[in-house]
């Protein structure tokens, strides 16, 4: 029974699970936290790693381990494979100028943005790698001429796990690489162009490799800690050729890795047609196609995913966030939070939570705030706004959805997944927001499953990644309320137009 291991470094967690290789039956499992913040030093992250691999058991009987990850992250090496600085994390949103600023150098208004979504599939937002390449180019100059390497959160993971064998030894995969704004999902090749005129320079990127090319072998020193590669006072390796040799290392094979979302969508084992709509930390809606998408509008970013197709992708920064605010605001737990919600009418009587609490991306409002509309004396109750709040965050979603519609997106089926998504309330009320049946999959570590599933691929081979049940789904129907996303759009619509003002 051979096994492997998936591990997801997510924002606020490193989730690690060992599962059969061949049936995706899981084994053990591990986890532990990240610091908050939108800049983080990676070395926290690799802690994590350690210690999460740890509770889980290690790894002495796995035969491959992929790495997913955050997107976008910025991770600046030098020329010893250093961090330069700490990581800038998606959520960082100090780089909306720099992302403004390359948007308007390529033209004035939808040219300069049509140019950019044909050239990388996306139009860059605060999030994207390359917007915060030119933050540092601009605010720390000194940092800017010490990168000799930039990379994302699990291409450095993975690099560590190999043992840190020089800068010429990073990998990264499509999926990931396709969320940094200097490469293209349309040609599958970077676009020095774009990658010079955010940094001001060339500077050296991980190799993009296929779905189910191995990205090396893992160190047996990386997690033993024995003469290990260390981030910080402990330091990178010397830059050897390779990892050293060590019992069974031969065997434990890295897979390419990927991106949260990619990896999602591989771990619930996603297809053309379907969309899903993860709550996490951030809210994502994303479909599975067979050709890439360019949108100009900036709504849709035209990402790839991790099995050699595409997946246009429409994200939020306000999500499962949105129900930690609301339950702290009540004073109750997520649980009493959700029973408070279903309590309410659909359309909470017409109060209207606009959840933009950390700004936003879409719409593209770093600077925006939260708004709660249509309070009165009657619907000044805990219920209410639990309802205003669960369907806040859901028409935020619904609105992604539309735009993937709007893309040429199939929708046959919406697959409801992510932290926020174990809330009862968020389960029920999806249908009456979405307008169609939703599916929910039981609670899983579905990136963590997809970097596994990507590590199964990599040690059977095959042309396709091995197929894993996905074993006790729920599908939630409910009549549509369209007065939902009628009010919230008034009252969305009311906020741009004042910031806008």
């Amino acid at each position: 029974m051979p096994l492997v291991a998936g591990i997801d470094s997510s924002t606020q967690s490193c989730k690690v699970v060992i599962r059969d290789a061949e049936t995706g039956a899981l084994v053990r499992q591990g986890r532990a936290p990240h610091p908050d913040g939108t800049e983080v030093d990676p070395a926290a992250w690799w802690a994590a790693l350690r210690a999460a691999v740890a509770e889980a058991g290690g790894l002495a009987d796995v035969v491959a381990i992929s790495v997913a990850g955050q997107q976008h992250g910025m991770v600046c090496l030098d020329e010893a494979g250093e961090v330069v600085r700490p990581a800038l994390l998606w959520n960082d949103t100090r780089s909306a100028g720099a992302a403004s600023d390359l948007v308007a150098e390529a033209g004035d208004g939808e040219a300069g943005r049509r140019a950019w979504a044909e050239a990388a599939g996306s139009v860059p937002v605060a999030s994207f790698t390359a917007t915060k390449l030119r933050w540092l180019a601009r605010h720390e100059p000194a940092n800017a001429a010490r990168v000799a390497a930039v990379c994302l959160p699990h291409d450095w993971l993975t690099w560590r796990l190999a043992g840190a064998p020089g800068l010429a030894a990073l990998r990264t995969d499509r999926g990931d690489a396709s969320g940094t704004g200097y490469w293209s999902p349309h040609t599958g090749d970077y676009r020095w162009d774009l990658l010079e005129q955010a940094l001001g320079r060339r500077v050296t990127v991980p190799t993009v490799l296929g779905p189910a090319e191995p990205a090396g072998r893992l160190d047996p020193r990386a997690l033993a800690g024995a003469d290990g590669p260390g981030s910080g006072a402990d330091g990178p390796g010397s830059g050897a050729d390779g990892p050293a040799p060590g019992a069974g290392a031969a065997a434990v094979l890295l897979g390419p890795g990927t991106g949260d979302n990619a990896a999602a969508a591989l771990g619930v084992g996603a297809g053309p047609g379907d969309v899903v709509v993860s709550v996490g930390t951030s809210g994502t809606v994303f479909a599975v196609a067979d050709t890439p998408a360019a949108d100009p509008s900036g709504t849709v970013a035209g990402f790839a995913d991790a099995t050699g197709r595409f997946l246009p992708l429409v994200c939020t920064l306000n999500a499962a966030r949105v129900l930690d605010a609301a339950a702290t605001l009540l004073g109750v737990d997520l649980t009493e939070l959700a029973e408070l919600a279903l309590a309410a009418p659909p359309g909470a009587d017409g109060l209207v939570m606009v959840p933009y609490l950390e700004g936003e991306r879409t719409p593209n409002r770093p600077d925006a705030t939260g708004s709660v509309h249509g309070l009165t004396l009657r619907t000044s109750t805990p219920a209410h706004l639990a309802r205003a709040a669960v369907e806040g965050l859901l028409c935020a979603l619904a609105d992604g959805l539309d735009a993937l519609r709007a893309q040429g997106a199939r929708v046959d089926r919406v697959l409801l997944v992510g932290g926020g998504a174990r809330s009862l309330a968020v389960r029920r009320i999806a249908p009456q927001v979405f307008g169609c049946p939703v599916v929910a999959p039981p609670a899983g570590e579905y990136v963590a499953d997809g970097a596994a599933r990507q590590a199964a691929w990599v040690a059977l081979g095959g042309a396709a990644p091995p197929s894993w049940p996905l074993a006790g789904a729920q599908e939630y129907v409910a009549e549509p309320v369209p007065a939902i996303r009628e009010r919230y759009a008034r009252a969305r619509d009311h906020v741009l137009d004042q910031f806008v003002a």
